[in-house]
């Protein structure tokens, strides 16, 4: 049984919304608490299903959590890190993909970890390929096991040179969160730079580590024998920003989006702008709105940092099926990506979907037989539907079509949607969206005489 959100569309979104921490960031920034010696203070956080997830874990594994009521500052202190048992991290199994990254400092605080299979939204392979590979370099035994994977390093853990065929976000942090106490210098080429990546880079500096980042995304790290608690104030989560910024343009509305970073948001804003929207920043803020007129189609491609985020694409091609015009979106990093569209279909978007790379250069999936590229022709009029969520952001991106929909639309799956979103009702609610929420009985079977 799950609960049901029933949305009467139509309606401009107005008001303001906070957004505080960065789901990319704060679950990473809780496991760096483990490498410590002392506790950690965490500021900024969202009241996110990731951190309920990471926060459990880390108290399976000994970690003294506190929240403080009145700020939801967190404080870790790792003091008395344990081995968990397996059956118990097994219930977290599927929940999350946080765990894969408990491996380097679980390793470095008590010698050993065990990391259940892993969950997290369907939107592509997401293979751990890359950090298991990371974990043997630095010299640890990865042996699989029923239900998970079990980690040691009876050699201990030695800095090592590696390079990533694709700059990937997980692997970049696995490196980054085991090298820091590997003994030597770690060299990584082909890094992932993403603001949350240097707000990460940027906590573990706080503890004591030395790591320098260099010219064509190559991370320099010289480990150190022991690191100490931290304490930080996590950057604001930009694709939470993004999301609020694009149910603006798609309802015609006007959201002031308190704690949004212009300097993470470079290549949204000049999309968001391209396409017809407008913003006005401050120092507190952005303020984000339709500032009237047609929308404008354009030619897109997503791309890792600085480029324009794979977070970004589903929520703005929600805003492409209302300009005038023919637009064409190619997902270059997660060849899953589109799969969200068919609701759109249904609600009367029109939007085709191709194996060919249609941006202006060739990716990595053009000859996979992957549909990763989208032609959206516009403007169409949405129309209330019933819609299941599928992921994250696809399954907000559906809210912000239903919400611009004409008619009513019965949404469910929306558990996932708090994975991300901190208190995502409470906040449409204070837009003045029109919705209520259901628990959806389960069916029941009636045995006849």
């Amino acid at each position: 049984m799950g609960s049901v959100l029933t949305i009467r569309g139509g309606i401009p979104l107005r008001g303001k919304v906070l957004v505080r921490g960065a789901k990319n960031l704060v679950p990473k920034a809780m496991v760096a608490s483990l490498l410590g010696n002392s506790p950690s203070v965490l500021r900024n956080v969202p009241e996110i299903k990731d951190v309920e997830v990471v926060t459990s874990l880390l108290q399976l594994h000994g970690v003294r959590v506190t929240k403080d009521p009145i700020t939801g500052d967190l404080t870790m202190d790792p003091s008395d890190a344990k081995i968990a048992m397996s059956k118990d991290i097994d219930a977290h199994a599927g929940d999350s993909r946080i765990p894969i990254l408990f491996c380097g400092p679980l390793m470095h605080s008590i010698g050993e970890a065990f990391i259940p299979d892993l969950g997290g939204c369907k939107i592509g392979d997401r293979p751990i390929d890359y950090h298991m590979e990371v974990l043997r370099n630095f010299g640890a035994v990865v042996d699989k096991r029923p239900g998970g994977i079990s980690i040691s390093a009876p050699k201990g853990l030695h800095g090592a040179k590696l390079t990533l065929p694709y700059p990937s976000v997980g692997a970049t942090e696995q490196v980054l969160l085991t090298a820091v106490r590997a003994d030597g210098i770690t060299e990584l080429s082909g890094a992932a730079v993403e603001p949350e990546i240097m707000d990460l880079i940027a906590v573990l500096q706080k503890m004591g580590a030395i790591i320098t980042v260099q010219t064509d995304r190559v991370i320099r790290i010289e480990g150190v024998r022991e690191l100490t608690g931290y304490n930080h104030k996590a950057i604001s989560d930009r694709n939470e920003t993004a999301s609020w910024a694009s149910a603006a343009l798609v309802t015609e509305g006007d959201i002031y989006v308190e704690g949004a970073r212009q300097l993470d948001l470079t290549a949204f804003l000049n999309t968001y702008r391209k396409v017809g929207g407008a913003f006005d920043v401050d120092d507190d803020g952005i303020r984000f709105y339709h500032p009237g007129g047609p929308l404008k189609p354009l030619v897109l491609e997503t791309d890792v940092h600085p480029g324009f985020m794979t977070d970004w694409q589903q929520p703005l091609v929600v805003a492409l099926t209302q300009a005038t015009g023919v637009s064409i979106v190619h997902e270059t990093v997660y060849e899953n990506r589109f799969g969200f569209t068919e609701a759109l279909l249904r609600m009367g978007a029109s939007i085709q979907v191709h194996r060919e790379c249609l941006g202006s250069v060739p990716c990595r999936f053009g000859q996979r037989n992957f549909l990763h590229s989208a032609v959206i022709s516009g403007p169409t009029q949405l129309r209330g539907t019933d819609i299941d969520i599928p992921d994250l952001r696809g399954g907000f991106s559906h809210l912000i079509a239903a919400l611009a929909a004409d008619g009513v639309s019965r949404v469910t799956g929306i558990e996932l949607i708090n994975r991300g979103y901190e208190r995502f009702q409470d906040k449409l609610e204070g837009l003045g969206a029109d919705f209520d929420v259901t628990e959806d009985a389960p069916a029941v079977a009636v045995a006849l005489a």
